[in-house]
């Protein structure tokens, strides 16, 4: 497919509790609808984050939105085998937790540079096959740099990699939206999109 025919893409921003994830869920559905396949990337790790999931699942469902969760393996993967035939729109939410799960994924002895070589790769494939698919997307995503700076290593090592992530798939989308005390702040506004001959 060519660059012409791939979807539109938006980037959401913001800190927790920023309403970003509520913005890109009100945005889908006046886009696309019900025609929406919802990209879940959370770990149920303990009771808090599996009450939360249950209470993001039951959210969904009410919308008739398509779920799809991804917790282990490749996003790229995931999202190229899930039944798209009536989805118009992908929402992914969020980058931050899918990209801290890849980072716990990879060997104790994994440097700075090869970590993020890694997560970038899986990134780069990603945006890969969403192009490949022609759907429109949404990204939800942490900004996390305007912080304290995290005292343990992971900590920094995480924040760099998701500071450059985000600027990675910012350069990628048509729009980029920053969240703030729920309202939005567009730091990249649309281009004029090119119709197919």
């Amino acid at each position: 497919m060519s660059a012409e025919t791939r979807g539109y893409f938006w980037l959401v921003l913001g800190g927790a509790r920023s309403g970003k994830s509520t913005w890109a869920q009100r945005h889908a559905l006046t886009h696309a609808g019900r025609q929406v396949l919802f990209v879940a990337t959370a770990l149920s790790n303990d009771h808090e984050m599996e009450t939360r999931i249950a209470r993001h699942r039951q959210d969904r469902a009410a919308l008739g939105w398509r779920t799809y969760e991804v917790a282990t393996g490749s996003l790229a993967d995931a999202v190229t085998a899930a039944p798209l035939n009536d989805i118009r729109l992908i929402l992914l939410d969020c980058a931050t937790l899918w990209i801290s799960r890849l980072l716990w994924e990879g060997p104790d002895s994994e440097s700075d540079e090869a970590a993020e070589q890694r997560l970038m790769a899986e990134a780069e494939a990603f945006l890969s096959a969403w192009r490949a698919m022609g759907r429109d997307l949404i990204v939800v995503s942490n900004e996390v740099g305007w912080s304290v700076v995290p005292d343990t290593l992971l900590g920094r090592r995480f924040r760099d990699i998701q500071g450059r992530l985000n600027q990675r798939l910012a350069a990628a989308a048509d729009e980029v939206v920053l969240l703030v005390a729920g309202l939005p702040l567009w730091l990249k506004h649309p281009q004029p999109r090119k119709e197919t001959p």
